[in-house]
């Protein structure tokens, strides 16, 4: 069978190269000149397997008063006159409840964890540079309330499979020293040794090349503006230069997929949640983390890169907006002269916005929706790096099966991650 798959983001990379791998013959299109070149491009460039928690908890709820009235909250909510905007933070509201969150931190481990393996497996038979690494994650708490919470989330992990170590403000300093100076300043950390960083922008361009060796079509400068449907099933992708024929499309194209999927008829409960990051030289190594590092209190996360510094942070319920304010800059610049004084130039910060696809819940969408050859793989939020491969091997098996599997996810996910046919 010929798939199409719109978007050629790090999930659409990764869901085109396992299809390839499966046998279909594989057409990938954006709309971008090239593959990776949306919310993959400059992301926080972690592989956060354990650390998935969503955005929605009661925690979330507890703190919503500051983030809408205070302008330099990390997290922050504008209500706009969207309806689309409305019906998900009300549905936002209704998940930030200690039952959802657990259940969704359950389905999203378990997704991670398929997702590792899979990425394991594929770099074991590929021979891509992305700056991988697997470095470790130390979670910083700016206050003993915020330990206590993180306590609590590593309990319920631990029998969930996770490894992972609270540790006091010294034994953070040990596990990274160049953080010696910001001793004094945090109340604690968890530690998580198997947690790895790497560019989704380069892995989203190394995937692309190996299809294209399998056989695969790249179709890029090319927009999907709607399908074409006779007897229930989609016959061709809509786009400015002619049809796009096929006998299953996926949609993978981000915060992109909600109007996308309106032109059938399907409506998808995805909103963009904006982040901004910096890409920093590294002038002194000795002064820089070699482990991933995340800051609570300042929702910010630091990735080595192979002699660069990813600095991402912020998450903003702002619609599509992609400006990015001085201010937002300022704040990431600031957060590494006081965690890593000394560490970076800040001649070239090479700023970026992007618009992370999230559902309520957090946990992304991907099956069978609308006419009967169309799948949906979208909404994973800030998980998209983490859990492309796990995601494209679920919806490869449904697209295998001719619809969508009725188990529940640890069926799903539980069976490995699959090889080529």
């Amino acid at each position: 069978m010929k798939v199409c798959v719109v978007g050629a983001g790090i999930v659409g990379c990764a869901t085109a190269y396992q299809l390839a791998r499966q046998g279909f013959e594989v057409m990938l299109v954006d709309s971008e000149q090239g593959p990776g070149r949306g919310t993959s491009f400059a992301n926080g460039a972690q592989l956060s397997y354990s650390y998935v928690e969503p955005l929605a908890s009661p925690a979330t709820l507890l703190g919503l008063p500051s983030m809408l009235l205070s302008p330099d909250s990390p997290l922050r909510f504008r209500l706009r006159l969207d309806v689309r905007q409305w019906w998900w933070c009300l549905q936002f509201l209704s998940a930030c409840n200690a039952r959802q969150s657990r259940q969704g931190t359950r389905e999203l481990l378990l997704l991670a964890q398929l997702s590792r393996a899979t990425l394991e497996q594929w770099m074991a038979q590929e021979a891509w540079a992305f700056s991988f690494q697997q470095n470790g994650k130390l979670v910083l708490c700016p206050d003993a309330d915020t330990l206590r919470r993180q306590v609590a989330q590593v309990r319920f992990q631990s029998d969930l499979g996770c490894q992972q170590a609270v540790l006091n403000p010294q034994a953070c300093v040990d596990k990274e020293p160049a953080l010696s100076g910001y001793l004094g300043r945090f109340a604690g950390g968890v530690w998580t040794a198997d947690e790895c960083v790497g560019d989704p922008h380069a892995l989203s361009v190394q995937m692309t090349q190996s299809l294209l060796r399998m056989g695969g079509q790249l179709h890029f400068d090319t927009a999907v503006t709607g399908f074409s449907v006779r007897g229930g099933r989609i016959v061709a992708a809509q786009t400015p230069g002619g049809a796009l024929a096929a006998d299953v499309f996926v949609i993978a194209n981000g915060a992109a997929a909600p109007r996308l999927a309106a032109s059938v008829n399907v409506s998808l409960p995805i909103y963009p949640i904006k982040g901004y990051s910096i890409t920093l030289p590294i002038h002194s190594p000795q002064k820089a983390p070699v482990v991933s590092v995340t800051d609570l209190g300042r929702k910010t996360v630091f990735a080595p890169l192979g002699g660069r510094l990813r600095v991402a942070a912020m998450a903003e319920v702002v619609g599509h907006d992609l400006s990015i304010p001085p201010s937002r800059i300022q704040r990431m610049v600031q957060a590494v002269d006081t965690l890593f004084p000394g560490a970076c130039g800040f001649e070239e910060t090479q700023p970026w916005a992007g618009l992370r696809p999230a559902t309520p819940t957090a946990v992304p969408i991907t099956r069978q929706m609308g006419p009967a050859n169309l799948y949906v793989n979208a909404g994973h939020g800030a998980l998209g790096f983490t859990l492309a491969a796990g995601s494209a091997v679920v919806l490869g098996r449904q697209i295998m099966s001719h619809g969508p599997l009725r188990q529940p996810m640890a069926q799903i996910t539980g069976a490995g991650a699959g090889s080529s046919s």
